[in-house]
């Protein structure tokens, strides 16, 4: 079924691009627990102390955004869905900016209208499904009709929370099978099985 969808939502970090982020650095620099999620501990915090926080975040997710490399396939497979006139958006846990920002980095920001490209404050972090569904209501279709690809069960809890289908990429096999509707090894491979 997901290889007839006309409407694509990409996750961005480890999807569309090699993975980078060292998530248990992050944790101790920041002061978090090993076991906790960034976001949540960072919503829970003080206002003032969050906000530096967010603010030391930030600044190292630039650093990243700015050096980030398309992983393999993914430019061949974002540039095929646009060439058969899909809609294409992206539901990040990273900033917006920081988003097109990647994008622009890897050389597919002429393929995502800044409009579709949704970040953690533009909806809820994934797990919640509300960024798919904003991208649903925008681009009228049913929550699923959409497909969502992402390297980690948070990109197919969110589509399965909505009923989207769920494709997982760029991991050397699936831990999660009975969360997603397709696998790839990488996004070259999602291609061929697109084709």
């Amino acid at each position: 079924m997901w290889r007839q969808s006309r409407h694509w939502v990409f996750d961005m970090d480890g999807t569309l691009t090699v993975a980078v982020h060292d998530f248990e650095a992050i944790k101790r620099a920041l002061d978090i627990p090993l076991s906790d999620d960034i976001l949540q501990h960072l919503a829970a915090l003080p206002s003032a102390e969050a906000a530096a926080k967010h603010a030391w975040l930030l600044s190292h997710e630039r650093e990243l955004a700015e050096a980030a490399q398309a992983a393999p396939g993914a430019l061949e497979l974002v540039r095929e869905l646009r060439r058969r006139g899909c809609q294409l958006g992206i539901l990040t846990r990273n900033a917006h900016a920081l988003a097109l920002l990647t994008l622009q980095a890897i050389g597919l920001a002429e393929c995502f209208a800044s409009i579709d490209v949704i970040g953690r404050d533009e909806a809820p972090p994934k797990p919640d499904p509300g960024g798919l569904l904003h991208l649903a209501q925008r681009w009228q279709v049913a929550p699923q009709a959409l497909v969502m690809v992402g390297d980690y069960r948070f990109d197919l809890e969110c589509a399965r929370a909505v009923g989207a289908q769920a494709l997982l990429v760029n991991l050397p096999e699936n831990p999660w099978p009975e969360l997603c509707d397709g696998y790839a090894q990488d996004c070259a491979e999602l291609l061929r099985q697109l084709r």
